[in-house]
């Protein structure tokens, strides 16, 4: 664990800031903190940068009611660059987009990048088009029973591979578990966040049981 003083502050007594969602992952944005941004920032759990335009700090969220609620900050190697993680109350951009990065410069023609918010999208795209000859779209229009069906046959097939000792058909249904249980949440109205604070609230409980039994 470093401290503030061990920070390198450039010329202007400014750090480079990498805010990220602690959800999604994504990058929100990129600003600049300096020692009483960064300080205040600590000190209330909230981000709060150094404006190089106008030379003054500013609270995120502070009039748009978009705060951002530190997890966590962490130094590169040289201490000359951060990322902070957060948990945002909205949009991280003045033009209203979650990330102030969405103008794409280049895509590779063969590698795509997957992530489970993207297959989320993609789910929830087949329930509202029905593409036609679509499995997702299928599962939708059967319904939940359906769904549900799925669910257990999937559950059943990872314990079969798993007690087979096979890693890899357990991955393969595994992945089809995931995919299954991601259609069920879907049609629930069930989202990832939802998932993550349940998960979250479990480490906290985790956390204080076992300090009680250390204690």
């Amino acid at each position: 664990m470093i401290n503030i003083d061990d920070l390198k502050f450039d010329e202007k007594g400014l750090i480079p800031a990498v805010v990220v969602d602690s959800i999604t992952k994504k990058v929100l944005t990129v600003a600049y903190m300096n020692r009483e941004s960064l300080e205040i920032t600590m000190e209330r759990g909230l981000t709060c940068f150094y404006s190089r335009s106008r030379q003054e700090l500013w609270l995120k969220g502070e009039t748009s009611g978009n705060y951002q609620h530190v997890v966590s900050i962490t130094a590169d190697c040289d201490n000359d660059a951060l990322i902070v993680v957060v948990e945002p109350d909205g949009p991280a951009c003045h033009t209203g987009a979650e990330s102030c990065f969405f103008n794409t410069l280049y895509e590779s023609d063969t590698l795509s990048e997957f992530s489970l918010e993207g297959l989320v999208g993609l789910i929830e795209g087949r329930k509202r088009e029905k593409k036609e000859g679509s499995y997702t779209t299928y599962l939708f229009e059967k319904g939940l029973d359906k769904i549900l069906k799925k669910v257990g046959e999937e559950c059943t097939e990872v314990i079969i591979a798993a007690k087979g000792d096979d890693k890899k058909e357990t991955i393969y249904e595994i992945a089809d578990l995931a995919y299954h249980t991601l259609v069920l949440m879907i049609q629930m109205g069930i989202s990832l966040e939802d998932i993550h604070r349940e998960l979250a609230s479990r480490h906290v409980i985790d956390k204080k049981v076992k300090q009680e039994k250390m204690t």
